[in-house]
């Protein structure tokens, strides 16, 4: 056989696809979601070091007062239950998003709303009784870590309210645009870790604190 005939039988080499590798670049939507899991885990992160410090700090109460003395488990109680709730409607809100119903995404916005400023609401209460009756952040280490700790979700828990109103607003002045409903998928996210970490709070600091 002739070289010609040789390399005439060679097969022809595949041609590359468009983008990095063969697949070509990832969809836009995987991108994000990428990204924005590479922040919440480290928003993990920040809080598994707020949650050491506290746990190093709890019994340096400075012959101030300790947990059990501080925390009442009622309230501590209604506010879970009000962010483990919020949790459930923002689910549905997510749902409603997905099958472009505007009525109902406004209504599951709303309930989560409520709920997370009763939330905010009883939390901002705790702390204003502790301050009046003398036992702020400066009175105690145990105290110092205990406000970094859980004020801290609270101002994650502000963010993520305000991030909601804003994003009611994108979808009644721009529908559901697949922008829109990538930052509504990043928002439930962010509001479903919110709720893991509060778990995580009121399981190591109100209940073992309490005991």
């Amino acid at each position: 056989m002739s070289v010609a005939a040789t390399v005439d039988h060679i097969p022809p080499a595949r041609e590359a696809a468009p983008g990095r590798g063969q697949g070509g670049p990832a969809p836009t939507s995987t991108i994000v979601t990428y990204g924005f899991w590479i922040f919440l885990l480290s928003d993990i992160v920040l809080f598994s070091a707020l949650f050491a410090s506290y746990v190093v700090l709890e019994g340096n109460t400075a012959g101030g007062p300790s947990g059990k003395q501080l925390f009442d488990l009622v309230r501590v109680g209604i506010e879970t239950g009000c962010l483990l709730l919020s949790s459930f409607t923002c689910g549905l809100l997510t749902m409603a998003a997905e099958m472009r119903r505007k009525p109902a995404t406004y209504a599951a916005a709303a309930i989560t709303l409520v709920l997370g400023v009763a939330f905010l609401v009883l939390e901002i209460t705790e702390f204003a009784d502790m301050v009046g009756r003398g036992y702020g952040p400066s009175r105690s280490a145990f105290l110092s870590g205990f406000f970094t700790l859980v004020g801290a979700h609270g101002l994650h828990v502000t963010a993520g309210l305000i991030w909601l109103v804003v994003m009611v607003a994108q979808v009644a002045t721009r529908g559901f645009r697949p922008t829109t409903m990538r930052r509504l998928h990043c928002f439930g996210l962010f509001w479903h870790t919110l709720d893991i970490i509060w778990v995580a709070v009121f399981t190591v600091v109100y209940l073992m604190g309490s005991i």
